[in-house]
C-alpha cells in the first residue's frame, strides 16, 4: 500500500469532513433556497452532470467556516479563500472544482515546508527531539532511528526524558526492534549529563546520528527551559555546533493547541523543524496547513499510525489530496 492511500484512508475523520462540506457548499444545503443545478438521474447514474452552483458572498463565507472548523485557523482560511476566489468568483463550480482548487491552494502553502530531515555530513549528527509528553516524540525517535538504520546510517539514542520510565522502556523496545543502541540512566537523573555521555559514545564509535530525547513538561516553563538549555550547554562542550537539528514533534489531535506548542518551543529551544504525529486520530489535520502559513518551519514528517512505515517524508500534494477527500 502507498503511503498516500494509507493517509487518505487513515485521515478519513479530517477528508470526509471537508469533502462532505465542499460537497453540500455547492449542493446549497446550507442554504435554504433550493439546490441550484441538481444534477439529473441519469447524469447521476454515468458519472456525469454534476451539480454546480454560484460561487458567490454566501458560498465563501461558508467555505471560510468550514476551513475554520477543520482547524485551518482564521487568517489562513481567509487567505485560501480569497485566493479561491480569484478568478472564479461569480463563475459556477462543482464540488470535484472546487476540491480541486482547495488541494491546490493548500499543496502551494505547503510545498516551501516539505523538506525531509538533513543528512549532514558531520558525524555524529546531533538529532535534539522535543515536545510535550504524550505527543508521540518518543514513537517518533524510535521510528526514525529504525529507518535511518535500514537505510545503511549508525544511529545511538539517548533516552533523555529520565522522568519516563515508560518512556525509557518503550525506546528500549524500539532500539532492540532495530538493533541501535539506547543510552538511559537512572530514573530522575539529569539529562544534559546522560546526553554528554551519549555524544561521547556516538563519537567513539563513528556513529552517524544521535537521537536524543527529551521531557515535555509544560506546567513548568522555566524549568524545562533550563533544562534545554543546560543539554544545550553540555553538548557544545563536545561539539561547539551541536545539536544540528531541533525537530518538534506535535500531536494533530491538539488542533490549534499546536500553534501555542510551536511558539512556545521556538522560544525555549532553536526549533529547526516540525513532525506531526496521529493525523490519523482526527479531524484537525487543518491545523498543519495553520502552521505551515504561520511559522514557514521546515515539515519534515508526518505520522498515521503506530507502525515503523506509518512516519513518512512530507509530500505537501499527497496531504492536500487527501485532507479534502481527493484522489491522486
Amino acid at each position: 500500500m502507498s503511503f498516500f492511500k494509507k493517509l487518505r484512508d487513515k485521515m478519513f475523520r479530517s477528508s470526509d469532513k471537508i469533502g462532505a462540506g465542499l460537497e453540500d457548499l455547492v449542493a446549497g444545503a446550507e442554504n435554504s433556497a433550493p439546490s441550484p443545478e441538481k444534477p439529473s438521474l441519469l447524469g447521476r447514474l454515468l458519472g456525469r452532470d454534476e451539480g454546480r452552483r454560484v460561487l458567490d458572498d454566501a458560498m465563501l463565507e461558508s467555505l471560510e467556516e468550514l476551513l475554520i472548523r477543520s482547524d485551518m485557523g482564521v487568517d489562513t482560511a481567509l487567505r485560501v479563500t480569497a485566493n479561491i476566489a480569484e478568478g472564479r468568483f461569480g463563475k459556477r463550480i462543482s464540488a470535484s472544482d472546487l476540491k480541486d482548487a482547495l488541494a491546490a491552494e493548500i499543496a502551494r502553502i505547503m510545498e516551501p515546508v516539505a523538506r525531509p530531515l538533513p543528512i549532514y555530513a558531520q558525524k555524529p549528527q546531533v538529532v535534539l527531539v522535543v515536545g510535550v509528553n504524550g505527543s508521540g516524540k518518543t514513537t517518533t525517535i524510535g521510528k526514525l532511528a529504525s529507518q535511518f538504520k535500514a537505510a545503511g546510517k549508525t544511529v545511538v539514542i539517548a533516552a533523555g526524558d529520565t522522568f519516563r520510565a515508560a518512556a525509557v522502556e518503550q525506546l528500549q523496545i524500539w532500539g532492540q526492534r532495530a538493533g541501535v543502541p539506547v543510552l538511559t540512566a537512572p530514573e530522575g537523573s539529569d539529562p544534559a549529563s546522560l546526553a554528554f555521555d551519549a555524544l561521547t559514545k556516538a563519537q567513539a564509535e563513528g556513529a552517524d546520528l544521535l537521537l536524543i530525547d527529551t521531557a515535555g513538561r509544560l506546567q513548568n516553563r522555566a524549568d524545562l527551559m533550563e533544562e534545554l538549555a543546560k543539554i544545550v550547554r553540555v553538548l557544545r562542550k563536545k561539539d561547539p555546533s551541536a545539536p544540528h537539528n531541533t525537530l518538534l514533534v506535535l500531536d494533530a489531535t491538539t488542533g490549534q493547541n499546536a500553534l501555542t506548542q510551536v511558539e512556545i518551543f521556538s522560544k525555549i529551544a532553536d526549533v529547526s523543524g516540525l513532525v506531526m504525529t496521529k493525523l490519523d486520530g482526527t479531524a484537525r489535520g487543518g491545523v498543519l496547513v495553520a502552521l505551515a502559513d504561520k511559522f514557514g518551519l521546515p515539515i519534515h514528517a508526518i505520522g498515521v499510525g503506530e507502525q515503523i512505515d506509518d512516519l513518512s517524508p512530507f509530500d505537501p500534494q499527497d496531504f492536500a489530496n487527501a485532507l479534502v477527500g481527493r484522489d491522486a
